[in-house]
């Protein structure tokens, strides 16, 4: 399994902004945003594998997983 599978991805829509907004909470603050709903997951997943290398680069540990079967877990 990926590191990047251990955080929920969310995408949805703003209305405030009239674009989707990708964020994963817990891990990264912001995110991307774009026109094109599956391009913006796409590069929220990107960006969330890049946070990750980041921790790891700095041999930091990562956030605690925010994925629903993580947290089912604990």
């Amino acid at each position: 399994m990926r590191a990047s599978a251990r955080y929920a991805k969310v995408v949805e829509w703003s209305e405030e902004d009239q674009c989707y907004v990708g964020s994963a909470p817990g891990l990264i603050y912001g995110g991307c945003h774009g026109d094109d709903e599956r391009a913006v997951f796409d590069h929220l997943c990107q960006i969330v594998e890049e946070a990750i290398e980041i921790y790891q680069n700095d041999g930091k540990p990562l956030p605690p997983a925010t994925s629903t079967a993580e947290l089912a877990s604990r």
